[in-house]
């Protein structure tokens, strides 16, 4: 048997069981031969995208339905319980001083990000398990590697069974789901769909509890099929696919700044905007595993789009510019991935990836024009600008697993990576990990990882000044340059220690230091992010994590310090005011996404047979606001409770009933109040709401 790979720096583990009931607490000879070989070939697509010297942290299922909400939560929710993790406003989250910069790999295959909005097209209710992989990658990790998230679906093979839920409760949120997995006539097969409603879509301008125009619709939907070749070789199919529409909440009492058609009593309270996000994907992969040789090969397409649809008449009267804008990506890839034990000592791995990317974009903006005295005339009209690129991404990677000894591992590699974009540029990254166990229950790491990250084609705004100069439409600035990809040097180390079989204990410290650091900011009413550069940044801190796991009771608890900043803005300058542009050109500040301490804790009990009962906190110091970010929100702490009871009804199924509280004393939190570099307006987490579901399963 070939050793184990899988050596975290730091693992975060909040529970190791799978579904109740399912294959994995059958005795080995009752389970089918086609079930065995499934899970070999799970393992050994591990063996092929090792974790070795990263910190990983990991929800499984049984995790996941012992935290409030449990499947019906947001996954960006879930990720809040993990180190690092800072929330922000539309569903954003930064892991470790990032603003985004996210991988999201599905059993072992990377998706290409979308033009990512609030409204997630992965479900929690098709997850087996995830985790999130940060600190210095191995090589074949590339492009997005602020954080990997590792996604494992649901399968026959592991999970036999369904479901059918209903959920919902305050802002009149109601979201059934159904979803099934099985091996039928040798088609392991899984699928899910899900829909949700809800009046708060996004979070609002204003902290009351009821906020105007936030309704939200979104559907989504999973399919995964696989099927065994022979013994050795696996074809799999995943596809999924969202669609979710939200309104844009408004802000009351707010004054008009310019007469429209003659028009100067408009009401903030009655602007109707919305948003539109579609997201499809599809990946084909064949696997094999054979002697010393693991291997996959998938093939990847994505489809992504957002569509702002501004109220012309209200955000001309507020804002002089309403903007309908439209972005539309199509990606498509191959990514080849091997693992081949060259001895007892020695693991090769190697890999390559191409990524091809079709971006439009449409914009129509209506303006007003201004006079040569600066005065502006009530005479909008439009200004069009479309464009359309095509960019490509090419990467390879070696890399070479040496078990020195039972208890220290070197990994060491390099990652080659070339951009075809609006600028292109290439880099040749190294990458070396060492992970030693001097004792049982100690585990340290120290890891260096070169990183080439390109920005976001699908988010560069397409933009001529000089069709909006002379209107309320012209930026602050009259120049920029496009966004260049971000080169950094990262540096990571830890130490994860078993104190009782119960109890485990950790730290992990990182340092970033970046040339061309990327950076999003919202400019404009839609909720569509604009990348640019700063000429330098750093990012640093350290996390501490806890864990304590017995049969009825589990806890966690995480506490991070980090801070993260940049100095002088080399892209997109004209989105900024030039007195801002000259204070950041001489000095660092903070990102606005930067958080100093960022504090998380749950727990999960066992009340009886079938009752759970659980509780989380969340607690954030504030993120930046104000000039170059020179100051930051009120500090903050909500906390939530749950409980679920399984039960059997008349009929004979399992039933499972669950009562949720979510911002237990209903604090008013702001995360944003509009100022702040790429900041574009105030947002106010929910107040406090009780949700209550049902689900069956069979």
């Amino acid at each position: 048997m070939r050793p184990s790979s899988r050596l975290p720096a730091a693992a975060l583990s909040l529970s190791a069981a799978f579904l109740p009931g399912s294959l994995a607490a059958q005795p080995a000879s009752e389970v089918p031969d086609t079930v065995v070989q499934a899970r070999r070939l799970d393992e050994a697509r591990g063996v092929i995208s090792p974790t070795l010297g990263a910190t990983v942290s990991t929800l499984d299922r049984n995790a996941i339905e012992g935290l409030p909400q449990g499947v019906e939560a947001p996954i960006n929710q879930l990720l809040l319980t993990f180190p690092g993790v800072v929330q922000d406003s539309f569903g954003e989250i930064h892991i470790r001083g990032e603003h985004r910069n996210l991988q999201y790999r599905i059993n072992g295959v990377t998706i290409p990000e979308g033009i990512q909005g609030f409204g997630a097209y992965l479900d929690a209710r098709g997850l087996r398990s995830f985790s999130l992989l940060t600190g210095a990658l191995p090589a074949q990790f590339g492009y997005r590697t602020g954080g990997v998230i590792d996604v494992n679906l649901l399968s026959g093979a592991s999970n036999p069974g369904g479901w059918a839920s209903v959920y919902g409760g305050s802002f009149n949120t109601f979201q059934p789901s159904v979803g099934y997995a099985g091996i039928f006539n040798g088609w392991d097969v899984f699928a899910t769909g899900a829909y949700r409603q809800s009046l708060q879509g996004i979070e609002p301008p204003t902290g009351s509890y009821d906020s105007i125009h936030n309704r939200t619709d979104q559907y989504r939907g999973l399919l995964s099929v696989s099927r065994l070749i022979d013994d050795s070789t696996r074809i799999s199919f995943i596809g999924g696919a969202s669609a979710n529409r939200f309104q844009m909440p408004n802000n009351p009492g707010q004054p008009q700044e310019f007469p429209v058609d003659g028009i100067t009593d408009f009401n903030s309270a009655r602007l109707s905007a919305r948003q539109w996000e579609r997201n499809t994907f599809g990946i084909l992969a064949l696997q094999g595993s054979r002697d010393a040789l693991d291997w996959q090969v998938a093939g990847f397409a994505r489809r992504s789009s957002t569509h702002y649809l501004p109220d012309v008449q209200g955000e001309l009267a507020f804002n002089g510019v309403a903007s309908d804008i439209r972005r539309q990506s199509q990606a498509a890839g191959l990514q080849a991935d091997a693992s081949y034990q060259l001895n007892a000592s020695n693991t090769l791995r190697f890999g390559v990836m191409t990524m091809a990317e079709r971006v439009r974009a449409w914009n129509t903006s209506f303006v007003f024009p201004v006079d040569a005295d600066g005065e502006v005339l009530d005479a909008q009209f439009p200004v069009i600008n479309n464009n359309r690129r095509t960019s490509w991404l090419y990467g390879a990677y070696l890399q070479n697993e040496w078990r020195i000894t039972d208890r220290f591992t070197l990994n060491f590699g390099l990652r080659g990576d070339y951009a075809d974009q609006a600028v292109q540029a290439g880099q040749v990254s190294p990458r070396i990990n060492a992970v030693w166990r001097p004792w049982d229950g100690t585990t340290l790491t120290i890891g260096y990882a070169r990183y080439f990250t390109p920005p976001a084609q699908e988010l560069i705004t397409p933009f001529t000044l000089s069709q909006f100069a002379d209107t309320t439409g012209a930026p602050p600035g009259t120049s920029g340059n496009a966004p260049r990809p971000e080169r950094s040097n990262y540096f990571s180390a830890g130490i994860s220690q078993r104190i009782t079989p119960q109890l485990t204990l950790g730290t992990n410290a990182w340092y970033k230091q970046a040339t061309d650091m990327l950076d999003l900011g919202q400019f404009g009413r839609a909720l569509v992010f604009t990348p640019f550069n700063y000429a330098r940044g750093e990012t640093y801190g350290v996390e501490f994590t806890g864990q304590w796991n017995s049969p009825r009771l589990s806890l966690y608890a995480n506490l991070t310090l980090s801070r993260a900043t940049g100095r002088e803005i080399r892209s997109s300058q004209f989105n900024f005011e030039p007195d801002e542009l000259a204070y950041v050109a001489s000095k660092y500040v903070r990102t606005d996404h930067d958080q100093l301490i960022t504090g998380s804790a749950g727990a999960s009990y066992r009340v009886w047979e079938g009752a759970r009962a659980s509780a989380t906190l969340l607690y954030g110091n504030g993120l930046r606001r104000g000039f170059a970010n020179s100051e930051k929100q009120p500090s903050y702490t909500t906390m939530n409770l749950g409980f679920a009871q399984e039960f059997r009804a008349f009929d004979g199924g399992t039933w499972t009933a669950r009562v949720d509280l979510i911002n237990l004393t209903d604090q008013t939190v702001q995360l944003r109040d509009g100022s702040g570099i790429g900041v574009g307006a105030p947002q106010f987490l929910p107040r406090r709401a009780v949700y209550a579901g049902l689900s069956r399963a069979f």
